[in-house]
């Protein structure tokens, strides 16, 4: 927000590309939503209104401003407008920030502008055509990849998740949430249906994945556990936490001299980071995916794609912009987010409470990272593992050796323990998405996923 100095001493320097001034006698609805549009189509901007003569700043100017907002095609998600005060208290100017790398291009019934220099000028068909190509990740979601069917959406999943809302029909809520366009009489998904509900996501979006990696000290070596990630969004979620609670390793707290085995993280935070990761990237970087990476001391989460929209590193805390809606939608209804986005709130405020440093937030070139550190020291020796750890230890040493087992392998290994309990282990492994069964009766056996 600029202070009465500051935006005064932007006037004083008048209009270019990035500041457009309108006196409050011309302030209409189509002028300010057009004033609007131009900047948003190129790299953001100030629109300032100010008083001349009779004409005053009221409430009823800044609500025009918020319809100017809802005007544009599609509406313009910006920081509020707001009035910067005279030295008497009175409204001085009426100030609207434009940020720079929106991802849409805006229209104003069905015209498009752009701001250069001090004009706005119309957006002809090849340079509207290059700015919608360069600013495709609003709608990317909802297209359709040509050579994909309904049958590429599993039938199970999406009767699952109308049955979850009380919906009759998986058809049209999926439509509603633009997993799925109805053209005529053909029913076509798009990419974030085939991301949520496809029978293979990685088919049609190469780097839909989440890889995970476990080293044992605080920096990247050659003795580390990974496990690549694939499947639908919910099922990459849910596997990549069973992975982190898998590998976590054990602190130490000492009370009333009595040494006890804590968890590193607060409740939910390490789901939250990776949630949010699934949620926000940008999967139109097919060629890379989600890291996350579990050290002694740390947890760090890597996402292709900067952060989306006006988002930056400063008001990450303060403001909402969803770069995949339609994904964050279904993500909400199943319960894994809040519709309003209150995820990055809630870490580093579990954090805080915990007693923790505060999440760390890194914007790349092309990617964002946040980083979670642990609480407590790392347990120096080994606490003894349980029966059932100590089983799948070896069923996962013998996979990386032979790539294979079965039920009979697995007696061999762990001789003397009921085959029922065992068959509960390849049963909760296979739920876990870490092995794979393959082939029926006899001819079982399973694979590492």
């Amino acid at each position: 927000m600029f202070t009465l100095e500051e935006l005064n001493a932007l006037l004083r320097t008048g209009e270019d590309e990035r500041l457009i001034i309108v006196p409050a006698s011309k302030a209409t609805l189509d002028t300010l939503a057009t004033a609007l549009a131009a900047l948003a189509n190129a790299r953001g901007g100030v629109l300032v209104i100010t008083a001349t003569g009779s004409a005053s700043l009221t409430e009823k100017l800044r609500e025009r401003m918020l319809q100017a907002m809802l005007r544009t095609e599609p509406p313009l998600v910006t920081p509020l407008p707001y009035f910067v005060l005279a030295a008497d208290g009175t409204p001085h100017a009426l100030v609207a920030e434009v940020p720079d790398g929106l991802p849409r291009v805006y229209g104003v019934n069905g015209r498009y502008v752009r701001r250069e220099g001090t004009r706005i000028v119309p957006l002809h068909a090849e340079a509207l055509h290059q700015l919608m190509l360069q600013r495709g990740e609003g709608s990317w979601e909802s297209l359709c990849p040509p050579e994909a069917t309904i049958d590429d959406l599993e039938e199970e999943k999406m009767r699952a998740y109308a049955d979850q809302l009380g919906e009759a029909d998986p058809i049209a809520l999926l439509v509603r949430r633009r997993c799925i366009v109805r053209r005529g009489s053909v029913l076509q998904p798009t990419h974030a249906g085939l991301l949520l509900f496809g029978r293979d996501p990685q088919r049609w979006v190469s780097g839909a994945q989440v890889l995970c990696a476990r080293f044992q000290g605080t920096t990247m070596d050659d003795a580390f556990v990974r496990q690549t990630i694939g499947g639908t969004l919910p099922e990459q979620i849910r596997r990549a936490e069973a992975f982190l609670n898998e590998h976590l390793p054990r602190y130490a707290q000492l009370r009333a001299w009595q040494r006890s085995e804590v968890s590193p993280y607060p409740p939910g935070v390490l789901r939250e980071a990776v949630v949010n990761a699934v949620a926000h990237r940008d999967y139109r970087l097919s060629g890379d995916q989600i890291r996350v990476l579990l050290f002694a001391d740390r947890v760090e989460v890597h996402s292709p794609g900067r952060l989306p929209g006006h988002i930056t590193l400063q008001n990450l805390l303060r403001e909402r912009y969803s770069r995949n809606e339609a994904i964050v939608q279904v993500l909400a209804d199943l319960g894994f987010i809040e519709r309003l986005g209150y995820g990055i709130d809630r870490m580093v405020r579990a954090m805080r409470d915990a007693g923790q440093p505060e999440p760390v937030f890194e914007e790349r070139e092309a990617s964002f990272s946040v980083t979670l550190y642990a609480k407590g020291e790392p347990l120096t020796e080994a606490l003894p593992l349980s029966p059932q750890q100590q089983r799948i230890q070896k069923m996962l040493a013998f996979l990386q050796q032979h790539g294979r087992i079965t039920n009979r392998d697995y007696q061999e290994l762990c001789p003397g323990v009921n085959p029922e309990t065992l068959r509960r282990d390849f049963a909760e492994m296979v739920e876990r998405g870490v092995i794979l069964r393959v082939g029926d009766k006899r001819g079982t056996y399973y694979i590492l996923k």
